[in-house]
């Protein structure tokens, strides 16, 4: 069993037991998310697809972590002008514990 969710604008393919990291969310660590906007569920051989979303479909799931992924290093460089910058960037991210598709 599976399903296809829409959460921080993007989407994700997710089925119980399953941890995926997903934009930052304003949640405690501990805390039940509920998704209600889920585009796809599949049950062994049952398909219901969503127009754009699933009729009374939701899935649940736990707040396992709040982090940031790896540093990514921004440089640019200009030639014949010595102009050069260097930044880097961390993204926030939450990681979510899929407990179950309803």
């Amino acid at each position: 069993m599976y399903a296809v969710i829409e959460a921080g604008g993007k989407q994700y393919r997710v089925s119980p037991g399953e941890k995926i990291k997903v934009e930052k969310m304003e949640a405690e660590e501990g805390a039940e998310v509920n998704f209600d906007k889920v585009l796809l569920v599949v049950e062994g051989d049952s398909v219901k697809l969503g127009t754009p979303y699933v009729e009374k479909a939701k899935v649940t799931a736990k707040v396992a972590s709040q982090g940031r992924h790896k540093k990514v290093i921004i440089f640019k460089f200009k030639a014949k002008t010595r102009q050069r910058t260097k930044n880097g960037h961390r993204q926030p991210f939450t990681e979510l514990e899929i407990l179950k598709i309803a």
